[in-house]
């Protein structure tokens, strides 16, 4: 079987650590691929010297370091797990949310602001729940339902981002898809992503997998979560994220290692990374008719 060189663009874990990354490289490792550590960087690195050399590198970090390298072997052609386009459009609410409002996503009612006080106006119709634009595990997220709590927002210098608030009724619905296979996991509702709970896996329903898909159709992509929210049968979208932990997936490492060598030998041989996991879904849909 053909070797496959695998690179992450990711941070440094300490033994400790809860993320599903170190466990990820084992299993590749375990599988024959040779796995490297492209960042963080061990020393001082030559730009000139940055060139391509893994069939497919991993970007799981959404800012940083990672992401310039990734940027540098993007420009070289290099195969990359999400793209450096899509990691980038996905690091900013503003970008996300409008490229899935055009691909007909349903979402909450979603506004940019720069000064909190014209924001309340929207408060009449009701609660809002603000985010920082470059966020992600619900660090900055607050809640506004009156004028008067505008005035604690932290001062910015970039724009805040806000949604109509929808009160969930039930569980938050954290989904997942792994190369076109999509996974759901229901979890109770918090602001602060960083509780450690796995929460409780469920089968989506058809309409739900389809909301899932077109979200990654929607960029292009077929590894990344989305996080819903139903009210009233119809499920909304709230978040959307490149490479998350997949935490309450059965099996979450061993599924996104089998993932990502399929995508290095795909790379080895020169074909596209991944094959649109909507496309198959049409295709499918064709044969059964």
């Amino acid at each position: 079987m053909m070797k496959v060189r695998i690179g992450f663009l990711t941070r440094a874990f300490s033994p400790e650590t809860r993320s599903s990354v170190p466990l990820v490289m084992r299993a590749l490792v375990e599988a024959g691929a040779i796995v490297d550590v492209v960042h963080p960087l061990v020393g001082p690195t030559d730009l000139a010297g940055l060139r391509i050399q893994h069939d497919l590198y991993v970007l799981k970090q959404m800012s940083g370091l990672a992401v310039s390298l990734a940027g540098v072997l993007h420009a070289q052609g290099a195969a990359i797990v999400n793209p450096y386009p899509v990691t980038l459009a996905l690091s900013d609410k503003i970008v996300t949310f409008r490229v899935l409002q055009r691909a007909g996503v349903p979402l909450p009612d979603t506004y940019v602001f720069s000064d909190p006080i014209t924001v309340a106006p929207l408060l009449e119709t009701g609660p809002l729940i603000v985010k920082p634009v470059r966020g992600w595990d619900g660090h900055g997220v607050r809640i506004i339902s009156k004028a008067s709590e505008l005035a604690d927002l932290p001062a910015r210098k970039e724009p805040m981002f806000a949604q109509r608030y929808i009160p969930p009724e039930g569980h938050e619905l954290k989904m997942f898809a792994i190369g076109g296979r999509v996974f759901g996991v229901r979890r109770d509702v918090q602001l602060d992503a960083e509780d450690g709970k796995p929460g409780e896996p469920f089968t989506p329903t058809p309409e739900l997998r389809r909301v899932v898909l077109r979200c990654g159709h929607a960029f292009g992509v077929d590894l990344y979560g989305v996080d819903i929210i139903e009210r009233r049968g119809v499920p909304y979208v709230v978040d959307m994220n490149s490479i998350p932990g997949f935490k309450g997936v059965p099996d979450a490492p061993l599924r996104v290692a089998r993932y990502l060598y399929t995508a290095a030998l795909r790379a080895a041989r020169g074909e596209p990374v991944f094959e649109s996991a909507v496309q198959r879904e049409l295709a499918g849909t064709a044969e059964r008719t």
